[in-house]
């Protein structure tokens, strides 16, 4: 009985993934764009693809509406743009087991297109604390990338 409540315990407290990649599908150094600002994941991802190497941009204001009820935007984006990085998220939230791995707790989904041929080649359905879900994009990105012989 104890030992089915430890278990029970230690899953819920588990971050949970999906992942789904083309490995060797990204060359170093490209042109990402992103979507401007965001919570914690949305900032995170594009300082670490900028860390990497890449050139991150969100590409330029070409025409904005605002009313009452939505915001809508037109960008520009540069024509050699290589990947699209698409992050959705819930807002982050303080959680007591994530106090030693980056304080959040962090609910997204993440996907890399190639601009090219239109070809997905990562889809991530995750959760999990700051730290860790970062450790876990850098691993996904060291499978990712195209190595050099």
């Amino acid at each position: 009985m104890r030992k089915n409540l430890l278990v029970s315990l230690l899953m819920c407290l588990s971050a949970c993934n999906s992942v789904y990649m083309k490995p060797h599908s990204m060359e170093p150094g490209a042109v990402i764009h992103a979507r401007p600002v965001g919570y914690g994941i949305k900032r995170s991802v594009k300082q670490e693809l900028e860390k990497r190497g890449y050139d991150v941009r969100i590409g330029k204001l070409k025409r904005a509406y605002a009313n009452d009820i939505s915001e809508r935007e037109t960008l520009e984006l540069p024509g050699n743009v290589k990947y699209v990085v698409r992050v959705s998220e819930d807002s982050e939230l303080f959680m007591p087991w994530c106090i030693f791995n980056g304080f959040w707790w962090w609910r997204f989904s993440l996907s890399i297109t190639n601009q090219k041929d239109g070809h997905e080649i990562l889809s991530w359905r995750g959760r999990g604390c700051q730290n860790s879900s970062l450790r876990k994009l850098n691993e996904i990105l060291d499978e990712m990338e195209i190595t050099q012989k």
